[in-house]
């Protein structure tokens, strides 16, 4: 029996909400007290949060052509299918469904209960990050436009927030001494291991860049709006980013930061009080909503299409009379629970910044493929610098990738295991194929 097809179509503007609800998350109130560990310079610091979001501007130029000239929602399974062949689009497939927004969906909600801990200390761990996962998961299933509404709606509260918090703590924070001018201990802590792996944070701090091309065939006019969609969205948490950690870092000692997972709640107290750390505390967990409801929107969607490919997955390609894939919302739904009561919070964090770090590589590696091969493929937007700004983002990512081997050999063994057993459900699909 023929599904109706859907009807209601993303907006440019809905579109940018779910690029900076997934960027704007957990890693920027989270990641900071791991990095004043290793670098003590306040240069270095914010130059790691400058080169992060560079790094995602240059991918986000790069996906930005992709998307137009193959656009299909799947995001780098329906790429990395086309351009080299459908065993690595399906291992990316696996590692999204399995990693790539469950782990970072679990990593919100459990910054959400760990805020939420801070201003309420009797509430149980557990209870809110999965009450909330569930709820914005009935939402999303029911319908797409209430979703879409919604989506908008906590985006924008969070970038007012953020806002309001950057220009109220610039007026009333006491300066910390602590130095922002380039130094020669600045330069060496820039070429560090210690950087780069902080990097891995920080670069998972901007995942999400690419998230509206997951969702490619129910965005409006894709060929033409997705680029904007990816360039805006990014730019514009580039610029939270770095003011952001520049009132953590100007107003809060390191020593109160150092290890610390909630870096928003600590400044809020330096700057507000404890009254004003604690209502600090509860405005950066409800706005860890916006994060949670934009994994659980994108995500589903390359298990979908992975489904209209592959015969033994078909069940996970059904769509609701709204259009929606709900099968593979609760799948992956199920797996984030999972996380949630299973693994530590630093453990999932560097595990998924690995193997995503490891796909958006071979993503962007692949424009150069796709340019050799299909030099006549008809391509409505074209990645601005290339190849140098493409060339940027590999250099970078492969640095920080080959640190992360080197340092965290553990977190590393683990995500490419990930991936190899991949190939286990993709052979079997082929042979039942």
């Amino acid at each position: 029996m023929p599904q109706a097809a859907p009807v209601y179509k993303i907006s440019v503007l809905t579109g940018i909400s779910i690029v900076v609800a997934n960027m704007v998350g957990t890693g920027v109130f989270t990641s900071l007290g791991f990095q004043v560990v290793d670098i003590k310079s306040g240069f270095a610091l914010l130059m790691l949060w400058a080169v992060g979001g560079l790094v995602a501007l240059c991918g986000a130029l790069s996906y930005g052509e992709l998307a137009a000239a193959l656009p299909r929602s799947g995001g780098e399974y329906h790429y990395l299918s086309r351009i080299y062949h459908p065993a690595v689009g399906f291992l990316s497939g696996w590692v999204s469904a399995t990693v790539g927004f469950a782990a970072p969906t679990a990593l919100a909600a459990m910054a959400l209960g760990k805020y939420a801990g801070s201003v309420w200390p009797g509430l149980p761990p557990l209870l809110l990050p999965v009450a909330v996962v569930l709820a914005l998961t009935a939402v999303h299933a029911t319908s797409r436009q209430a979703g879409s509404r919604l989506q908008v709606l906590v985006t924008a509260v969070k970038v007012l927030v953020l806002v309001a918090f950057i220009g109220v703590g610039l007026v009333v924070a006491v300066p910390q001494g602590l130095s922002f001018a380039p130094t020669a201990l600045a330069g060496q802590e820039l070429l560090s291991p210690a950087f780069a792996v902080s990097l891995v944070y920080v670069s998972y701090a901007y995942s999400g860049w690419n998230a509206a091309v997951y969702a490619t065939g129910e965005v409006e006019e894709p060929q033409r709006t997705l680029p904007r969609i990816l360039l805006t969205g990014t730019a514009l948490v580039m610029a939270l980013y770095v003011a952001l950690n520049f009132v953590f870092l100007y107003s809060t000692p390191l020593s109160q930061l150092e290890g610390q997972a909630e870096v928003g709640f600590i400044a809020g107290t330096q700057l507000f009080g404890v009254a004003g750390g604690l209502l600090m505390g509860g405005l950066i967990a409800a706005l860890l909503v916006s994060t949670i409801s934009a994994m659980i929107f994108a995500g589903p969607r390359i298990v979908q299409v992975m489904g209209e490919d592959l015969p033994p997955l078909r069940p996970l390609a059904h769509l609701s009379p709204a259009g929606i894939p709900v099968r593979a919302m609760l799948l992956q739904t199920g797996l984030t629970l999972l996380f949630i009561v299973t693994a530590t919070f630093e453990q999932v964090l560097l595990y998924a910044g690995f193997v995503l770090n490891l796909f958006t590589f071979l993503t962007v590696l692949g424009l150069f493929v796709l340019r050799w091969r299909q030099p006549n493929l008809p391509r409505p937007y074209r990645a601005w610098g290339y190849p140098v700004t493409p060339l940027l983002f590999l250099a970078l990512s492969a640095w920080t990738l080959w640190f992360i081997i080197h340092d965290k050999p553990t977190e590393s063994l683990y995500g490419l295991l990930t991936v190899l057993a991949g190939l286990v459900p993709y052979a079997l699909s082929r042979r039942r194929a």
